[in-house]
């Protein structure tokens, strides 16, 4: 479990609530799906996606989740909680699940190391937009890494940062999370965001970034596991 820390003036995280909020935006923002509306207490997404019907993020748990938790009975709905897994679980009736482990995370001053060189053979893509920025790093036709950042609010949200496999472990997610750095950067993006896999956490560290919090999903699976 991980408690809350606070950033300093320099760092300048001071509102939770704005911060999740800038979060959920940004999240919805980089999927391409409608903006987050208030909903119980909570910042409410409809991806309307078969395995993801609806979203709501939580900034603390609240009398708005605990009535989420009686009154949805479908599958795919997914409850996201800045709460430690402990916590969440003792609120949640049957059949609801915790999923695997998640961390908000945050990084106020710049990455470390520097942008690292690229392995022979790959070479990286720059998609810049005012909405959705997109990194690619390519080896011939194939995909290799990819990354995506959003600035809300001076926040700048970092959000499906990936590395096929075969190809981990050269440092080219370190190259995507620099190069979105400097792009989140010359948009007025100063105070980094994201959630990370209990593995990803670990790169994310070396470069800089510290836990902000647990951040915890609560579902109801349908048939087989579905979504």
């Amino acid at each position: 479990m991980f408690e809350l820390i606070t950033m300093d003036e320099a760092g300048s995280y001071n509102s939770k609530a704005g911060m999740i909020e800038a979060w959920a935006k940004g999240w919805a923002m980089a999927r391409g799906v409608s903006a987050p509306v208030r909903d119980h207490g909570a910042f409410r997404i409809d991806p309307g996606w078969p395995d993801q019907v609806r979203r709501y993020v939580f900034a603390e748990l609240n009398e708005g989740f605990k009535t989420l938790c009686r009154e949805i009975h479908d599958p795919c709905v997914f409850l996201k909680i800045c709460a430690a897994p402990e916590r969440v679980k003792a609120w949640l009736p049957e059949p609801w699940m915790i999923e695997s482990p998640r961390f908000m995370m945050i990084c106020a001053k710049p990455m470390h190391p520097l942008r690292p060189l690229l392995p022979g053979g790959y070479r990286l893509e720059i998609e810049k937009s005012p909405a959705v920025s997109v990194i690619r790093i390519m080896q011939n036709e194939e995909l290799a890494s990819i990354g995506r950042v959003v600035v809300v609010d001076g926040y700048a949200i970092y959000d499906r940062i990936e590395t096929i496999a075969e190809h981990r472990r050269l440092g080219l997610a370190t190259r995507v999370m620099t190069e979105l750095e400097a792009i989140a950067l010359e948009q007025g993006g100063t105070k980094g965001v994201l959630v990370a896999t209990a593995e990803g956490k670990s790169l994310y560290e070396t470069l800089g970034w510290e836990v902000y919090c647990d951040y915890t999903t609560a579902v109801i699976r349908g048939q087989a596991g579905h979504c």
